[in-house]
């Protein structure tokens, strides 16, 4: 097992494909776009499926939801998936996607074993997504979707951030879109992941401005802690159910002491949370030939002195020095 000093146990793994994107977005890296790493550096598709191995048989994980990056740039993906559908046990796994690609792989990836998806979504507007994310791509995203409803790849939930001046008025008009789709949608306070660090806490849009908004049309109530468990979104009734709204409060109201999740980047290093400073490599580990049960205990040491929280409620929070492309969100 994944446990700490705090009594959690890490049950679910976040594993980065790539770090590469084909997104600009504003909140996330700057336009020119990120020194990539270089191809030595990344985890084979045979490294990569043999660390999921260790993480599923030895360390009980038994959720793994691949992201990026952009995960649908990883050459090897539906192989990956395949090969991860057929562990014993077989884990539960998901997608964290920028839709962009999902229309043409959809229907592989179902195939393949994957069972739902997260789809980033920001906007209805194409002009908006333009400007959020510097690419015009709102249509691909959008037949991304279809395709995966299409293939079943449910529930699919978006993933949405609202920032100040410029979508920040849609939080109502996206969820009545939402509703009518059949996906489930969630808002994501922003985080200090860019690589500009042009986060600033007082310009952010909290869960309290989200949850106000959506109340200006819709009647919300709360699915409420038990309901909840360890899930990262707290989770409102719209106008009675059965549809949901989710809001993953991370800055103003942390989950770090209901936390399951343990995280591989795309070069190989453990971090206990997303905004940890310290990494362990496992990479060195598997290329000069270490066992199964070396590297377990490499990883359950760098759980072990996983932190009490993230540490995002301290105004004097600092930035990670490593951007969200590099780690998986």
């Amino acid at each position: 097992m994944l446990v700490d000093t705090y009594g959690r146990r890490a049950t679910d793994l976040r594993v980065s494909l790539t770090d590469r994107c084909n997104l600009r977005c504003t909140y996330c890296m700057p336009e020119e776009g990120l020194q990539w790493l270089a191809k030595p550096d990344l985890l084979s598709d045979d490294e990569t499926v043999r660390l999921i191995r260790v993480a599923v048989t030895l360390l009980g994980v038994t959720d793994v939801r691949f992201t990026g990056g952009e995960p649908l740039l990883r050459p090897g993906l539906t192989g990956i998936v395949e090969r991860c559908a057929a562990l014993d046990p077989r884990p539960r796994m998901s997608l964290t996607t920028n839709g962009i690609g999902l229309a043409r792989t959809a229907a592989a990836l179902k195939d393949a074993g994957l069972d739902r998806v997260n789809v980033s979504l920001d906007t209805l507007r194409p002009e908006v997504f333009h400007r959020l994310t510097r690419r015009d791509r709102h249509h691909d995203v959008i037949h991304g979707l279809e395709a995966a409803r299409a293939a079943g790849l449910t529930p699919i939930k978006i993933n949405t951030v609202l920032m100040p001046g410029v979508n920040d008025d849609e939080a109502p008009e996206l969820l009545a879109w939402a509703i009518a789709e059949g996906y489930e949608l969630r808002f994501i306070e922003q985080m200090p992941l860019d690589a500009q660090h042009g986060w600033k806490r007082d310009g952010m849009i909290t869960a309290d401005a989200i949850i106000a908004s959506l109340s200006s049309r819709f009647t919300l109530t709360p699915e409420g802690e038990q309901r909840r468990g360890a899930a990262p979104a707290e989770r409102w009734l719209v106008d009675g159910g059965p549809h949901r709204v989710g809001v993953i409060a991370s800055v103003t109201r942390p989950f770090c002491a209901a936390c399951d999740r343990t995280r591989l980047t795309a070069d190989g290093q453990v971090r206990s949370c997303l905004f940890a400073r310290e990494e362990t490599d496992l990479r060195a580990a598997l290329r000069s030939g270490a066992p199964d049960e070396e590297i377990a205990d490499l990883w359950r040491l760098a759980m072990w002195g996983k932190k009490a929280g993230s540490g995002l409620d301290d105004p004097s929070f600092l930035q990670p020095d490593r951007p969200m492309s590099a780690i998986g969100g």
